[in-house]
């Protein structure tokens, strides 16, 4: 390899080739003709000639085998074109991402959700972004709380969806809404159906919760310690999921809480369930997004919390500012 001296004539840092030397070698690696792989790439060809010597000299490796009618790749030049492809693709990629960057709402948005949200949510999110970010490439991630902020944390995602307030370090919250728990109860339970539920009414019911791990299991066990109801004093039956645990009411093993936006889903399955609301103020949950604090597209992800409540309005919620 070639190297360049520094001043006072020391051995100063390795040449290093150009991109056009690259691309003309590139070229001619493919051609295999001086003439077409110019023509090609939009070069004149003495200057393509000129550019694959230049690159010979700086790598110290004779590249080409010329002859008078045709041109050959040597052995290292066989093995280097495959290189010389690879660096002028990473680029292309590289340019195109710095594209992308530059435009909002464009490339690749990935998107954790928590699992109480995503089914009843995601519908609207999706709908917003075909109809209004075409050009957003939106990956989602359904997980609970701390393995989305574990991978917000680590740039493995870069937006959430999720109940707030989060209280982590690093990381900025644009609330969206909040809604109400409502009590779901076999139909025939002596609340089913009833608009003036006391919260209170919380200290004696054969409460079921979701597993550990699940935000909306704390914030039920947050609201029966509003009232007085100690963790120990709740049964040991608890699901995976809310569909399970909607089931569960269902069969007559108890009652639960749900967030409004998931009653339509879930207790539109079966027959077996009654609902009944909360007098006021009813419990609740706050939800929001969350991004890490100086994030790059910070101003993109707040349009996008603006677009989002627009398109959330239908739902029984209310609207933070």
């Amino acid at each position: 390899m070639s190297v360049s001296l520094g001043p006072g004539g020391g051995v100063g840092k390795p040449r290093q080739p150009s991109l056009s030397q690259l691309r003309a070698f590139v070229a001619v690696a493919e051609h295999l003709h001086f003439r077409d792989a110019a023509a090609a790439i939009g070069m004149s060809q003495p200057a393509l000639s000129g550019a694959v010597s230049a690159l010979e000299d700086t790598l110290g490796v004779q590249l080409l085998e010329r002859t008078t009618r045709k041109v050959l790749l040597s052995a290292a030049g066989e093995r280097l074109a495959v290189r010389a492809r690879a660096v002028l693709d990473a680029v292309g990629d590289f340019m195109e991402e710095a594209e992308a960057a530059r435009a909002p709402f464009t490339g690749v948005l990935r998107l954790g959700v928590i699992p109480t949200v995503a089914p009843y949510l995601l519908p609207t999110v999706l709908r917003l972004v075909h109809d209004r970010y075409p050009e957003l490439d939106l990956q989602v991630h359904e997980e609970q709380t701390a393995s989305l902020l574990d991978g917000l944390a680590q740039g493995r995602l870069d937006l959430l969806l999720l109940a707030v307030p989060l209280g982590a370090p690093g990381v900025t919250e644009l609330p969206l809404f909040d809604e109400d728990f409502v009590l779901v109860t076999p139909k025939d339970h002596w609340l089913g159906g009833r608009g003036d539920i006391p919260r209170e009414a919380l200290k004696s019911l054969d409460l079921l919760l979701l597993d550990e791990g699940h935000c909306l299991r704390d914030q039920a066990l947050d609201i029966c310690r509003e009232v007085g109801r100690p963790e120990g004093a709740l049964g040991t039956t608890s699901a995976a999921g809310l569909s399970t645990l909607v089931q569960l009411v269902a069969g007559g093993l108890g009652v639960t809480l749900l967030p409004r936006t998931a009653v339509p889903v879930e207790t539109g399955r079966s027959a077996e369930l009654a609902t009944g609301y909360f007098s006021d103020p009813a419990p609740s949950r706050r939800i929001g997004l969350a991004m890490r604090a100086g994030a790059a597209r910070a101003e993109e992800f707040e349009a996008f919390a603006v677009a989002l409540r627009g398109a959330l309005k239908p739902l029984p919620v209310r609207f933070t500012v």
